[in-house]
């Protein structure tokens, strides 16, 4: 197999950057990008020669020039803010030092400079205050996905997808969707999912599609069952607290004003394309303030948890109380008619006793506990 011509050059730069972690299971990523082992041991031989010049076009600007001046970084910098209009000193300085120009000036050097040819107004300034979040401490420990606020496209309504992981703050999709249904969400998240490799944990907002910890259904819906069953948690952001995904909230920010502020988009296919160049940036040029000025792509490595189409048998132990969910997503025991969601419909679930507390029990799908019931509390059905 060989590589795919659509971002041609973006896709194998993501492949380097992933075959070249430590521990990268190299032959894996070739079956992920839909590669053979050949096509992609044959590039990493180049990049062994050439660097990442063995995927990008050679640039016929010198590297090094005696004659730059001043002046000729000044320019250099004005075309980097005009390009990223809500980058910083800091960004660019990054960027320009990433892209080995010669005689960076420091940031503040650099903000001078864009003060000075009125690129920073007063309320941008007022704006870029720093401050400090948590993060999981590697890469695949916590996946977070939302909806950002759809936008009208000549041809219809756009709801982005996004996808963001909690280490490094790597995007892993940027999809423009007509619709913001679980089957959407099922059929991009299988790609990232084929490309990337399984987290141990998603957290998604509240609300459909994702579910609700506090909706009758108790959190599951069709979509996180399927996400339960291939092995992950599923978490909710606390009710009214958008912050609980602060992450992926913050990422919207980027994307409104880097690349939505302002535009507009002939159909979902224009936008996509846009989406794609801009998720290119984001994760490959843009240095990023909460990972030292490194970019997502520097602290992201794949997940070795591969993904099967082919879901595992759902087993118990054999000290549980295991009972199938019937019709509506009722289960009977001890006399009683329970509710526990139709997402369960004919699957198994199992009850564990709560040995501090006669008649309560914690109840599971799988490896994920989603439910306490209480019988002392659950009127019999007449």
């Amino acid at each position: 197999m060989t590589w795919q011509p659509r971002d041609l050059m973006n896709v194998k730069r993501e492949f380097l950057e992933l075959a070249l972690k430590e521990g990268a299971n190299r032959r894996e990523l070739c079956r992920r990008f839909g590669i053979s082992a050949k096509t992609g041991y044959a590039l990493l031989a180049r990049h062994a020669q050439h660097g990442m010049l063995c995927c990008t076009p050679r640039s016929s600007k010198p590297h090094h020039s005696p004659t730059q001046t001043p002046a000729a970084v000044e320019q250099a910098v004005v075309a980097m803010r005009q390009a990223h209009p809500c980058w910083g000193g800091r960004k660019i300085a990054r960027r320009l030092a990433d892209l080995h120009y010669p005689s960076v000036p420091p940031p503040s050097t650099i903000t001078t400079i864009l003060h000075r040819h009125g690129l920073i107004s007063p309320v941008a300034s007022q704006a870029s205050t720093a401050w400090q979040r948590f993060e999981h401490a590697e890469p695949n420990a916590l996946w977070q996905i939302d909806f950002k606020g759809h936008f009208e496209t000549a041809q219809g309504r756009c709801n982005p997808l996004t996808l963001l992981d909690d280490h490094s703050r790597f995007n892993l999709a940027l999809a423009a969707c007509a619709r913001p249904d679980a089957a959407t969400v099922q059929q991009h998240l299988q790609a990232v999912f084929e490309r990337y490799g399984l987290p141990q944990r998603i957290n998604a907002d509240n609300g459909p599609p994702w579910g609700s910890p506090r909706h009758t259904e108790h959190g599951l819906t069709a979509l996180s069952v399927w996400l339960i069953r291939l092995g992950m948690q599923v978490s909710h952001s606390a009710p009214y607290h958008p912050q609980t995904n602060g992450k992926i909230e913050r990422f919207h920010r980027s994307l409104k004003a880097e690349l939505l502020q302002g535009r507009s988009f002939a159909s979902l296919h224009s936008a996509q394309q846009a989406f794609t160049r801009w998720r290119d940036i984001y994760n490959h040029q843009r240095p990023h303030d909460a990972l030292a000025m490194r970019t997502p792509m520097q602290r992201y490595s794949a997940s070795p948890r591969r993904f099967s189409v082919r879901l595992a048998p759902i087993e118990y132990s054999p000290q549980d109380t295991v009972i199938q969910v019937g019709w509506n997503g009722w289960i009977k025991w001890q006399g009683r008619k329970i509710r526990i969601s139709s997402a369960l419909h004919r699957l198994p679930i199992a009850l564990r006793a709560d040995p501090e507390h006669d008649g309560r029990f914690d109840v599971f799908f799988c490896h994920q506990r989603f439910m306490r019931l209480d019988l002392n509390a659950v009127p019999t059905n007449p």
